[in-house]
């Protein structure tokens, strides 16, 4: 065996991993260290990804003073001295998650434990960071010694470049990128995300997990594929594998009978066993065929989600095991949607807004018809969700993301606004949800004056839309506009509100129409909405219900 055979248990491992002769990789071109990482170049080459690891972990930019290897020879034995490795207790921060052998021996299990206790020591400002076992048993398999294994998690952990991201180390960090995976499911994995509702009573619960499924129940083979591509891509990876293991679970599993209480566990099973399934090489290739947006506009996603939860005081671990709250039954009560339907609403909207319980802000049967009534009620609150039932019993709405007030900035003038996170929706005669797709067509904003004077400028953003390369002003569905190079009007073609009428959807025709009394609408055919009639083209209100969004965290 070679010199990285020390802590691992080779009758536990791949027999053609340990066959394969050490090679020297050559490469200094990221482009070709991107590729040659996605292809798995060093997968079955045990001495080779040991050297690339090392390569690549100590090219990490670092704080000046990081702890090395001979930090870790020094403290080593005044931390643990002659303590059982086995029963080591873990530091609070790793949340009591079980140390995955990886195909480690005695030694290196108890390794692992002991590592993980001096990085304790040397990192007092860790105060959540669930993954830490799994990267350090990973790291250890191609070490030379404990110590190398410390400075390598040592050096990922003090890493100091803002536009780098690599482990969550506080409990804002983890909370906030479960929120915005959860954001991302919503966006790109509709039909897992319809199973998750369906089948969960707490769906952003199921999603907090993410983490785990990658660090902790994934097979070792698995994760160290993931791994070697994260190391040179960056956290956006993390994201991608983990929407590929829950498109490949509702693959499986879509149709088969599943129970609210078990679907963690269900998906933890399913990913422990995720090789009856799918092989690496696939799991990779289903993640880099999803579309996702840029680095840069996860991280302004990530940021949104921190400060939603900053605000409600949510920076440490609660003893409570959720934090979530969802739309609770004894305290919601609606003329027109039931507690189940506002639950699948609730499960659509951005995630720092799902910590908020519904909140009544107008209602036509309390409230009268009255539009300007409506704007009074409705206005201080952002966002808002609408919601209107029919004659015809016919149950739709909105989620606006913008504040009513705004439609004063246009004067006596008809002008739209909102973001690109507004959508509408359908609960009877069934659930549909409508995506804003404007989003990925702008052009269908303007008007047909606009039109001629902005070709330039629209075909400039379409181009960088449609260029995968290149996705740095693709416009985010979730952030607003000003994030952007987009032009205003065509990024808030939405919502507009006058003293005679509500438009909901702009483009090239009106998707959702209220007149002044709010008696009678029209739902058009619209581009804005795949063209698809929310409801009867002539409808009349039977009930029309505004809900704000209302912060009841107790922490």
């Amino acid at each position: 065996m070679d010199e990285y055979s020390r802590f691992v248990d080779w009758d536990k491992m791949d027999a053609t991993i340990q066959t394969q002769d050490s090679k020297e990789l050559i490469c200094t071109d990221f482009q070709e260290f991107k590729q040659l990482a996605r292809q798995g170049c060093w997968a079955k080459n045990h001495s080779l990804r040991a050297k690339v690891y090392l390569k690549l972990i100590g090219n990490i930019p670092c704080r000046t003073v990081t702890p090395d290897a001979n930090v870790y020879r020094d403290i080593v034995v005044k931390i643990i001295g002659k303590r059982n490795t086995g029963t080591l207790p873990l530091p609070e921060f790793v949340d009591n998650n079980l140390v995955p052998n990886y195909c480690l021996n005695a030694e290196g299990i108890g390794a692992v434990r002991k590592i993980i206790c001096c990085i304790a020591n040397q990192f007092p400002d860790i105060s959540f960071c669930p993954a830490l076992p799994s990267v350090v048993a990973l790291l250890l398999h191609y070490s030379r010694d404990e110590a190398e294994c410390f400075e390598m998690v040592c050096r990922i952990l003090a890493c100091n470049d803002p536009s780098k991201r690599l482990i969550d180390q506080t409990f804002l960090a983890f909370e906030s990128s479960c929120m915005t995976f959860g954001d991302l499911v919503n966006k790109y994995c509709q039909a897992a995300h319809k199973l998750m509702v369906a089948v969960s009573e707490d769906v952003l619960e199921v999603y907090s997990d993410w983490q785990r499924w990658l660090f902790g129940e994934l097979p070792l083979v698995y994760v160290a594929r993931v791994f070697d591509v994260f190391l040179v891509e960056g956290y956006k990876v993390l994201y991608r594998i983990a929407l590929a293991l829950l498109k490949v679970f509702h693959k499986v599993r879509a149709g088969q009978p599943m129970e609210s209480d078990n679907v963690q566990q269900d998906i933890r099973a399913f990913v422990r066993d995720i090789a009856k399934s799918v092989s690496p090489e696939k799991l990779l290739e289903k993640a880099f065929a999803i579309r996702l947006f840029s680095r840069k506009e996860i991280q302004l996603l990530h940021m949104a989600n921190e400060k939603a939860l900053q605000q409600k005081g949510i920076t440490v671990k609660q003893k409570r095991q959720n934090v979530h709250l969802a739309v609770h039954a004894e305290n919601f009560k609606s003329e027109i949607v039931s507690v189940k339907e506002m639950r699948d609403i609730w499960s659509w909207i951005p995630e720092r807004f799902a910590l908020c319980q519904p909140l009544l802000l107008f209602t036509t049967l309390e409230h009268g018809c009255s539009l300007n009534r409506f704007y009074s009620h409705s206005e201080g609150h952002e966002p808002t969700l609408l919601v209107i039932k029919t004659t015809a019993k016919e149950v739709c709405g909105a989620y606006l993301s913008t504040d009513w007030s705004e439609r004063r900035r246009g004067g006596n003038k008809l002008s739209f606004f909102g973001t690109g996170e507004c959508f509408v929706f359908r609960l009877q005669p069934e659930v549909e949800r409508y995506e804003w797709v404007i989003i990925k067509h702008p052009e269908l904003a303007m008007t047909t004056s606009e039109r001629g004077a902005k070709s330039t400028q629209v075909s400039t953003v379409l181009s960088s839309s449609s260029n995968p390369s290149d996705s740095s002003d693709r416009l985010s569905p979730f952030l607003a506009a000003r994030h952007f190079n987009l032009p205003s009007k065509t990024a808030s073609m939405f919502m507009a509100g006058s003293n005679e009428c509500i438009i909901i959807g702009g483009g090239d025709g009106q998707a959702l129409y209220l007149d002044a009394d709010l008696n009678h609408g029209r739902s058009s055919h619209c581009n804005t909405f795949n063209n698809q009639p929310l409801c009867s083209e002539n409808f009349q209100i039977s009930a029309m219900e505004v809900w704000g969004f209302k912060d009841t965290m107790n922490v």
